[in-house]
């Protein structure tokens, strides 16, 4: 795919007895698309998925003063360490502090040559070949003009996205992540699945996925309809706003690791940058009551002082 960038400034005859719907005249009074559509839908028996359609490009309002950016990347594999980014997609908008959206402001999609051949498992996954890359480069000065003044910066899986980004330019470093599978809850608010297919099939749309900008039109559009009350964005940011705490449980008996494990704990070797031990994430609110929980299950000792690192969204998600 060519790089884009923007910145607001047959003849044979059918074989069935049916005449096709392409061909078939239109009669004063027939019904439209969207009538036809939701007559089907008004019957019970039928859902209408709609084709996903990009958001023009439009001026910000001053009731949306806040600057977002939605980011996703495709990757020669998964390890950020060794793998490289060979396509990076961003939509930037305008939102306020209620967790509303405003307008598509920005816009930039690049690919960029790998240092290896692109493995046959990516390119069956996202369709990007090596003469597609070929004597590309993502425009670092795109990226800068989307990045640069972002209050926010999301992606579905920050905790796969950022590192990459992070180690492909400085221009990621310090700032704030927020991520749309983790930190919304999708289950409350009536949704199958937290993977982009699921959440933009049910909620009414299709769209041809796995290439970057894509992808961010279709969590765009999530973020702003889903279902539920409030629109999912406004959980995500409030989300983004508190504070997590993480908590090393370190020295634990190895005997107390099917209750750490059934709580929610998860293990690290040691490999990612974080001590060798099981460890979790909560909320700054609960932090006592887990602390309760090691102490008085897991240590049984009433003195016992696990380690804790207080993160925010300047931190999350990080290698």
């Amino acid at each position: 795919m060519a790089a884009q960038f923007d910145l607001f400034p047959t003849d044979q005859p059918s074989r069935s007895k049916f005449p096709s719907p392409q061909r078939r005249p239109v009669e004063q009074g027939a019904l439209s698309e969207q009538a036809m559509a939701e007559l089907l839908e008004a019957s019970g028996r039928y859902r209408i998925l709609r084709k996903l359609e990009a958001r023009p490009l439009s001026p910000p309002r001053p009731q949306f003063p806040l600057r977002g950016v939605i980011l996703d990347t495709e990757t020669t594999g998964l390890d950020h360490r060794s793998h490289e980014i060979i396509e990076i997609g961003l939509i930037g908008f305008s939102f306020n502090e209620k967790g509303e959206i405003g307008e598509v402001i920005g816009l930039y999609g690049g690919l960029q040559q790998p240092s290896i051949a692109i493995p046959a498992d990516i390119v069956r996954i996202t369709g990007i070949t090596d003469e597609m890359v070929a004597c590309q480069s993502i425009d670092l000065a795109a990226v800068e003009a989307l990045i640069a003044p972002a209050d926010l910066v999301i992606a579905h899986n920050a905790g796969f996205d950022r590192p990459f980004c992070e180690r492909f330019s400085p221009l990621f470093h310090g700032k704030a992540w927020a991520c749309s599978n983790a930190e919304i809850d999708w289950t409350s608010r009536g949704y199958e699945g937290t993977k982009l297919g699921y959440l933009i099939g049910q909620s009414g749309y299709f769209h041809e996925g796995h290439r970057a900008v894509d992808d961010c039109f279709a969590l765009l559009e999530v973020l702003i309809a889903g279902k539920g009350e409030a629109p999912p964005f406004a959980e995500l940011y409030a989300a983004s706003q508190r504070c997590r705490m993480r908590i090393f449980a370190e020295s634990a008996p190895f005997e107390m690791k099917d209750q750490l494990k059934a709580r929610g704990y998860r293990w690290s070797d040691g490999s990612a940058g974080l001590p060798k031990c099981w460890w979790t994430e909560v909320p700054e609110e609960v932090l006592d009551e887990e602390l309760r929980f090691l102490r008085t299950e897991v240590y049984r000792w009433r003195d016992a002082d696990p380690p804790v690192r207080r993160l925010t969204a300047f931190d999350r998600f990080r290698a």
